[in-house]
C-alpha cells in the first residue's frame, strides 16, 4: 500500500489527487489491474469527476453546502462537524480505479478528488493496487 499527505486550505473544498495517485501507480509498476483510492477520515471523502472546468467543482460544494448546511437545526454531534460526516458519507470514503496498459482508465475530462468537508486539515490517503 502506499500513502501520501493532503493539506486543505478550506473548511469545503475538492483537492485534485490524480497526479498523486498516478505517481504511486508508475511507482508499483503496475500494468494490468485496479487500485482502490481510500481516505480514512470520516469528514473527507473520494471522488472521480470533472477536472476541466473548475465550475464543476464549485458547483457540487455549492450543492452540498446548501443541501447540508454547517448549522443544522437537531444537529447533535458536540464538534459541529455533523454536517461534514454526512457530506463525507454521501460522497464515500475511497473510488476503484482501472488500471490498463500502465495508466489509469480515465475519461477525457475526469480527475480523482480529495473531498474535504472539515478542513483546513492533514488528510491521508491511501492506495492499494491488485494485478499484474
Amino acid at each position: 500500500m502506499d500513502s501520501f499527505t493532503i493539506s486543505t486550505s478550506q473548511r469545503n473544498t475538492f483537492v485534485e489527487i490524480t497526479g498523486q495517485v498516478r505517481h504511486s501507480l508508475k511507482r508499483r509498476g503496475l500494468r494490468e489491474g485496479i487500485g482502490v483510492v481510500y481516505c480514512p477520515h470520516t469528514t473527507a471523502g473520494i471522488t472521480i469527476n470533472e477536472n476541466a472546468d473548475p465550475d464543476v467543482v464549485h458547483d457540487m460544494l455549492l450543492w452540498l453546502e446548501r443541501t447540508i448546511p454547517q448549522q443544522q437545526a437537531g444537529f447533535r454531534h458536540g464538534e459541529g462537524n455533523s454536517d461534514s460526516h454526512v457530506k463525507a458519507s454521501l460522497v464515500g470514503s475511497s473510488a476503484v480505479i482501472i488500471v490498463d496498459k500502465g495508466d489509469l482508465v480515465l475519461g477525457r475530462w475526469q480527475g480523482i478528488y480529495l473531498c474535504e468537508f472539515d478542513g483546513p486539515r492533514t488528510r491521508t490517503v491511501c492506495v492499494q493496487w491488485l494485478g499484474s
